[in-house]
């Protein structure tokens, strides 16, 4: 049996193309939502629906998966279900040796990328802890830290250069900021005012 597939990003765009190019399919399984959603109703559905001998087709691979390693996951989970997938727009059809060596190669590439994108975060922050800036949860702000930008503002210093004397992130200079001025219910006018502890 032949499952079908489709989606599309918005509900502005028209699913009818895909559906009329599954058209031999039996069934067809159609949804409007996002790529980027993990969440796809729709495609849990066919996925679950699909049986041994059965082939899942979609038109395109970027209708069908999010990325290449979500691409692997599916097929894998096909694979493990002896379903075959087809995509037309790529000519990739699992029931082939050609198609299966297709996927050893994404699967072998998606983790490639995985482990490389893994490395150079630790390196990242291997090398701003080497330079003192803080990773991880931000700071809480306590009355200290508060008067200590207070002090460094009003000598003038903007809050890359507060930052940088501190050794604190920008994003917390900021939070400082927004926690000093607050408006003094006497007269309306902007005032220091600490606040934390």
């Amino acid at each position: 049996m032949r499952v079908g597939y489709a989606r599309v990003s918005t509900t502005e765009q028209s699913i009818d193309s895909q559906i009329e190019r599954l058209s031999d399919c039996e069934k067809i399984f159609a949804e409007k939502r996002t790529g980027s959603l993990v969440e796809r109703p729709e495609l849990a559905a066919a996925l679950e629906y699909v049986r041994e001998g059965d082939t899942l087709v979609s038109t395109r691979l970027d209708r069908l998966a999010r990325s290449v390693s979500h691409l692997c996951s599916i097929a894998e989970t096909l694979a493990r279900k002896g379903v075959a997938l087809q995509v037309l727009d790529q000519a990739i059809d699992t029931s082939t040796p050609t198609g299966k060596l297709l996927f050893h190669m994404l699967a072998a590439i998606a983790e490639f990328e995985l482990s490389v994108r893994k490395e150079q975060q630790r390196a990242g922050i291997a090398h701003a802890q080497a330079a003192g800036v803080h990773t991880g949860r931000p700071y809480k702000l306590t009355t200290r830290m508060l008067y200590e930008v207070a002090e460094l503002q009003a000598e003038g210093l903007g809050a890359t250069a507060i930052a940088k004397k501190l050794r604190l992130d920008r994003s917390t200079i900021y939070r400082a900021f927004a926690a000093l001025r607050e408006p003094a219910e006497s007269n309306g006018n902007t005032t220091l005012i600490p606040i934390g502890g």
